[in-house]
């Protein structure tokens, strides 16, 4: 038997932007049912000594989807602003991946939440940075006039 995927040209950059946070948003909830269902990892996050919260799917949806459409409109900005929106963007997006790296490191409740949250993050990143990326490259420069 042979699988044949639809290998449908993305080629606008809306098209490419939805898709890069279709993608962050799969990754973060492929991640979440292969950490908590899978492998019994309790997703569980504390901020000093406050009560600890588990993290639920709608929450991973929320944050994921909130995260990748700050993302889309930093970038929309940047394009009308920056010269080299691009490069300073994927500067910019990468620097808030690793940044956010400091919640698992810091609040979460056992090592094993800490390496599945850090794996989220992770993932979310990679699944998004490299098409909201490439969707510059099909998008004509739109600066405002000074």
């Amino acid at each position: 038997m042979t699988i044949v995927a639809n290998h449908e040209k993305v080629s606008s950059p809306i098209k490419m932007r939805i898709f890069a946070v279709h993608n962050a948003v799969a990754a973060a909830v492929l991640a979440w049912v292969v950490e908590v269902h899978l492998f019994g990892v309790h997703l569980g996050i504390r901020f000093g000594t406050g009560t600890p919260t588990t993290l639920s799917l709608g929450q991973i949806i929320g944050v994921s989807l909130m995260a990748s459409l700050l993302g889309w409109a930093l970038l929309s900005f940047m394009e009308r602003r920056v010269a080299r929106a691009a490069t300073l963007w994927t500067v910019a997006a990468i620097g808030v991946v690793l940044l956010s790296l400091a919640l698992p490191l810091t609040a979460t409740t056992s090592t094993a939440a800490m390496v599945g949250l850090i794996v989220m993050h992770l993932l979310v990143g990679a699944g998004s940075i490299p098409l909201m990326y490439r969707s510059t490259l099909a998008t004509p420069v739109r600066r405002a006039q000074d």
